[in-house]
């Protein structure tokens, strides 16, 4: 069986067609686990307990990026091998260690301080373990991708998604209870994490044995810091709104919110597998030192700009005319009144995949330390604003809190991304001359 497993992973008639449907569908699958799952939980649940979920989702992305701490993009983007599978394998199991810790520690903040139930602070855990599997599986997933098997890797990782999809929903329907469908979907998740990537891993990976070198970890945590800082402040100012709700709100205004935001955060978890292709590509043109490679670099990169732009475009479109009533049929309530703040979310949206894809040519061209000052300083913009906007403004603040953030974020990485690539073309040009 596991054999059969493996082989259907890596079965393909062209590999980079078949990274791109994959990725495609992985992205598609990743984007919709969380508001296919509020659609039924809406129906069989109610209000309240799709608001905990909301948080709990929330909440478990935030910690997902501490598991990771930023390593995916340094390590597909590692074509010269600086570090072996084996020791970033073991800096993974440093990091997933450190995720547990983070996670329990802000459930039992949330019990003493913001008076969280006990089912709530459990739900919160669990789906926090859920993405503990997928940071995991990540790192081989790196290593795959190093390989050139990006394809097997999005096999795998779709297969997870639909089936944590699935098991948690038929959960809801049998069980109508939040806790005992998120034991469901973690349980499945492991499984098919077993029968998926780590079964598919020792056709690229060799051992599985990590390797813990003190020389190797110590190097990961340094190089690998401003790029977990990044990230982790990135999601942190996505769901900065969220956060303000729970804490001044309730888990009603919370469920309504994401309803509203659901589109556009669909947009986010849709840039980051979008743009995963393109990371070894972009890092082998810039590493060349050639002119005609870099010139064919800034042509992929204006052409994606051109491309988001078009997404943007598209997707206020749609929230403009059929959104709301397509959302207000989705998740069975009436959302009539939001179409302006949905139409501001699809652009803050837009924005926020600019930012994401100026991260990723800041990651490969190795200037993280600049993602950390422009992270920190909307970091700063998110905590001394959240409350304010979301207190006197409700749904509306949170909204234009979100897209000013976004707006804010993808201007300072857009500049950062144009200095260093102009300067490094002007290297290249003297050391031709």
């Amino acid at each position: 069986m596991l054999a059969l497993i493996r082989t259907a992973l890596n079965k393909t008639n062209n590999i980079n067609r078949s990274t791109y449907l994959w990725n495609a569908i992985n992205a598609g699958l990743s984007a919709a686990l969380c508001p296919v799952i509020l659609m039924v939980m809406n129906r069989t649940n109610g209000v309240y307990d799709a608001g905990v979920f909301s948080i709990a989702f929330a909440v478990a992305a935030l910690m997902l990026f501490v598991g990771q701490y930023g390593l995916r993009r340094y390590q597909s983007s590692d074509i010269h091998e600086k570090y072996s599978f084996p020791e970033y394998h073991g800096m993974r199991f440093l990091t997933c260690g450190a995720m547990l810790i983070a996670s329990a520690a802000y459930c039992f903040y949330g019990v003493f301080m913001r008076d969280y139930t006990l089912d709530k602070f459990l739900v919160i855990l669990l789906i926090c373990l859920l993405k503990e599997v997928q940071a995991y599986a990540d790192v081989i997933h790196g290593h795959m991708q190093q390989k050139g098997r990006l394809d097997v890797a999005a096999k795998a990782s779709a297969v997870r998604f639909l089936a944590e999809l699935v098991s948690c929903c038929v959960a809801l329907i049998i069980t109508h209870n939040l806790l005992i469908a998120s034991a469901v979907c973690l349980l499945t998740s492991v499984a098919v994490l077993l029968l998926t990537t780590v079964n598919a891993a020792r056709d690229y990976c060799g051992s599985l044995r990590p390797s813990l070198s003190r020389w190797a970890c110590r190097q990961l945590l340094i190089d690998g810091f401003p790029l977990f800082a990044s990230l982790f402040l990135n999601m942190y100012i996505s769901n900065a709104p969220k956060y303000a709700i729970d804490q001044y709100l309730n888990d009603e205004v919370q469920a309504y919110f994401n309803y509203i935001f659901m589109p556009a955060f669909a947009i986010q978890l849709i840039a980051y597998f979008i743009f995963n292709p393109i990371l070894t590509t972009y890092a082998r043109l810039w590493l060349s030192e050639k002119q005609e490679d870099l010139k064919k670099l800034r042509s992929l990169m204006r052409r994606q700009c051109v491309v988001l732009l078009g997404l943007t475009a598209l997707a206020v479109l749609v929230a403009l005319t059929i959104g709301i009533p397509v959302l207000s049929f989705l998740f069975g309530v009436d959302l009539k009144g939001y179409r302006n703040d949905l139409c501001l979310l699809m652009v803050g949206g837009g924005l926020m995949a600019y930012g994401v894809f100026f991260n990723y040519v800041i990651t490969i061209i190795r200037e993280q330390k600049y993602l950390l000052i422009s992270y920190g300083l909307t970091f700063l913009a998110a905590k001394a604003l959240a409350g304010f906007f979301v207190v006197h403004y409700g749904i509306t603040g949170a909204v234009i809190l979100y897209t000013v953030l976004m707006g804010v974020l993808a201007v300072m990485l857009a500049i950062v991304t144009v200095w260093k690539v102009r300067a490094h073309r002007a290297e290249i040009e003297k050391g031709a001359e």
